[in-house]
């Protein structure tokens, strides 16, 4: 029974929040992926449900990353890297200043942001991302090919490998 428990749990994103994310990463450091939403935003939802939800991405999610899921409209103050950021209003919404940043600027929702291990933002990868997509990205940056491998090559390296993988 509690094997059903554990193995169950891997199977869902172990989510955290900021505060918890940098916490854990003072124990062990880690690269860290951030899911920038909105509560209004419909393909932030889907993403959720179609993407985040599949077994064998928050299995692998969990296994190299520590995740955040992230309201870019949230209202309380956020300390990161020892700086505060607020939420800015601006006429009937606004934004959070921390979402911004990792955004570089750009308000799009939604947005999968990757961090490197000392908390630098990687690359923000802003639109909806099906399982096959967010599975190439996840890969790409745990396993740093992003440093040296072009992302066209290495999709044209991870297709194959998936070719031979099954057999053909």
């Amino acid at each position: 029974m509690i094997s059903i428990s554990v193995s169950h749990a891997q199977d869902e994103i172990q989510w955290l929040t900021w505060e918890e994310m940098q916490v854990m990463q003072k124990r062990k450091a880690r690269k860290v992926l951030i899911d920038v939403y909105t509560d209004w935003c419909g393909w932030c939802k889907r993403m959720d449900k179609n993407t985040f939800q599949k077994a064998d991405i928050a299995r692998y999610i969990n296994n190299n990353y520590y995740a955040v899921k992230f309201d870019a409209e949230y209202k309380d103050d956020i300390i990161f890297n020892g700086l505060k950021y607020s939420y800015v209003k601006s006429g009937r919404k606004g934004h959070h200043e921390l979402a911004e940043l990792i955004l570089k600027g750009r308000l799009s929702f939604p947005t999968v942001v990757f961090l490197d291990e000392g908390l630098k933002v990687i690359q923000p990868i802003p639109g909806y991302q099906d399982s096959r997509s967010m599975e190439l990205k996840i890969t790409y940056f745990a396993r740093d090919y992003y440093k040296d491998t072009p992302w066209k090559k290495y999709t044209t390296m991870y297709n194959s490998y998936m070719i031979q993988d099954a057999g053909f």
